[in-house]
């Protein structure tokens, strides 16, 4: 399939932690296809950690076995024939986390010595052939950067079989091959009306805290025209919301196929112009890369929401410096304050580190101060822990664990009356909303999501739920359920 691409000068003229089981839509679409004549699929069971890269990993790991091996997706652990855990080693103490999982996974492997075990994701990559050495009956080990070499890997495992763990070869694998993985991965299947699209790997700012360049090597851009394929494909199978992903998506720099570079805010561009995309998000962005030229585009492009996530991690310039994130708050607050200007409805999240080795209590109502002067609509805030391989686990941790829940109970507070205030605000307003589902609990009503990232329910007929699925319409509120969700009435039907 190959992408519409456009004049970028052209364009800016006109106007614009939790372990769970992952069934994707890709897996269900697998699962519809007509099966062999008596022969039984194999099945699938992929457990994932951590991050929407990693929900995103996830989801093209079940593409690349159904491609390979017409395998399907299951959600059910017992009756799976291949377990695959994504691992996440953001939070403390990840690497024990997944090998207290593995545990469990061996009693399986003990009833069924035929069941194929391989852990990929950045535990993976940081400890690689130590896992096995923990874990024998792991039977492959595959990075972020390596999940397209699945198929390989299995095959090399299962003709192993019978070979002791200490003799087999080639099982392990969590280079970094480039970026090499998005040319091997299959057609992108989804089906709902919205969708990832990874747009990078790694990242090369080596913030003091963070392990990603650790374990998902420097950034690494795809190709402008690769991007926008994937995006078209997706369009044309009904989707109509893209969130770009990068551990530094705004860090773009992508190859033209003239070989130019193609930076993240003339990307936005392109993508607004695919038919059928209504609706574009990105994460996680760093303040250093969010541009100019961004802030632009938000004048220009409707298609992006009034929400933007951008972490900050501190309001002390001091423990910024001491976290290597090269940008001070006032530099922060000056970007938002032009952002605010182009769109006076913009919504603000951020991430924030509680508690950093050297913050004192004036440090810390810097952070609470700044939270309260950008009035965050939400935030993933934690106490800081050591990741083991980056340089803040050297760092003395002068700050005592009860003072570092205390400072966070108090931060948090914070954050949720801003969200509760913000939703309650929203009473009376008349929000676009994309309609996705029938919601769970209310059969009578459809759920949706706003651009604000509010979930959003309203009354509807029998009709409206065959109707509305996929459709954007105006929705007045005049409820909210809780903070992060909001009831009102259908006005409109935008289409």
């Amino acid at each position: 399939m190959s992408a519409t691409l456009f004049d970028p000068q052209t364009i800016r003229q006109q106007p614009a932690d939790t372990l769970h089981s992952t069934k994707t839509l890709a897996g269900d679409s697998m699962a519809n296809a007509e099966r062999p004549t008596g022969q039984a699929k194999k099945k699938v069971y992929i457990a994932t950690q951590g991050c929407q890269m990693n929900v995103y990993d996830s989801e093209k790991m079940g593409n690349v076995l159904g491609d390979s091996h017409d395998m399907i997706l299951t959600d059910n652990i017992e009756e799976a024939d291949v377990l695959l855990m994504n691992t996440c080693s953001i939070r403390e103490k990840a690497q024990e986390k997944v090998f207290s999982e593995l545990g469990r996974w061996r009693k399986l492997k003990e009833q069924n010595p035929d069941l194929v075990i391989g852990v990929g994701g950045c535990v993976a990559s940081q400890e690689g052939d130590n896992i096995q050495k923990r874990a024998p009956y792991v039977d492959m080990v595959f990075g972020p950067q390596t999940l397209h070499r699945l198929p390989e890997l299995y095959d090399q495992s299962t003709k192993q079989r019978n070979v002791k763990p200490k003799d087999r070869i080639g099982t392990v694998d969590v280079s970094f091959p480039s970026i090499e993985k998005f040319d091997f991965l299959p057609e992108p299947k989804v089906e709902g009306y919205k969708a990832f699209v990874s747009i990078m790997e790694g990242c090369s700012k080596y913030c003091s805290f963070c392990v990603v360049p650790y374990t998902r090597g420097e950034e690494l851009s795809r190709p402008l025209d690769d991007v926008l394929a994937e995006i078209d494909s997706l369009a044309e199978q009904g989707v109509r919301e893209i969130t770009l992903l990068g551990q530094n998506v705004n860090g773009y720099r992508g190859e033209k196929d003239d070989g130019t570079i193609c930076g993240f805010a003339e990307l936005l561009h392109y993508v607004a112009h695919v038919a059928g995309i209504e609706r574009i998000r990105y994460t996680t962005s760093h303040p250093l890369e969010f541009t100019d030229d961004i802030i632009d585009a938000y004048a220009k492009l409707p298609q992006l929401v009034s929400h933007l996530h951008l972490p900050v991690q501190s309001g002390s310039n001091k423990i910024l410096a001491a976290m290597k994130r090269n940008h001070t708050i006032d530099v922060y607050i000056n970007q938002i304050k032009k952002l605010m200007a182009v769109r006076p409805d913009m919504h603000l999240s951020s991430d924030f580190i509680i508690g950093f080795p050297g913050e004192t209590e004036e440090d810390f109502l810097d952070t609470l101060n700044l939270a309260k002067e950008l009035d965050f609509d939400h935030s993933y805030s934690f106490i800081f822990s050591k990741r083991p391989g980056t340089p803040a686990a050297e760092l003395p941790d002068d700050v005592s664990l009860a003072t570092k829940k205390e400072r966070l109970s108090i931060f948090q507070k914070v954050i949720v009356d801003s969200t509760l205030k913000k939703t309650q605000q929203m009473i009376g307003q008349t929000l676009r909303v994309m309609v996705e589902d029938i919601a769970d609990r209310y059969p009578d009503q459809l759920l949706g999501t706003a651009d604000n990232t509010r979930s959003v329910l309203f009354q509807a007929t029998e009709q409206q739920k065959k109707e509305l699925m996929g459709k954007f319409v105006t929705v007045k509120i005049n409820d909210y359920v809780s903070p992060h969700m909001v009831r009102g009435e259908l006005v409109d039907v935008i289409g």
